[in-house]
């Protein structure tokens, strides 16, 4: 084979070569940001706490007024446990 066609050959895998490592490069890449975004919102999600049942929260606080009605508790009872489970 004549050298000016091996050196054509050569050129031509080379080339391919590239556009091959170039397009599994690109791929990466998205890979990765894909990956940094799937985390970031997972971290998000993972951080915000849980919404409180208010279903139990309400059922508590009635339970607590019947027992300040009923005198089971006093005024600062009362109080100090309705400020407990409203966390305020």
């Amino acid at each position: 084979m004549p050298l000016r066609r091996r050196r054509r050959l050569r050129r031509r895998r080379i080339a391919g070569a590239a556009v091959i490592a170039g397009t599994a490069g690109a791929v990466d890449h998205q890979n990765e940001k894909y990956a940094e975004q799937d985390a970031d919102e997972q971290a998000q999600q993972d951080s915000a706490p849980p919404p409180a049942p208010e279903e139990d929260l309400t059922a508590k606080l009635e339970e607590l007024d019947q027992m300040h009605d009923s005198g089971a508790l006093s005024d600062e009872e009362f109080a100090a446990a309705k400020q407990k489970i409203l966390g305020s």
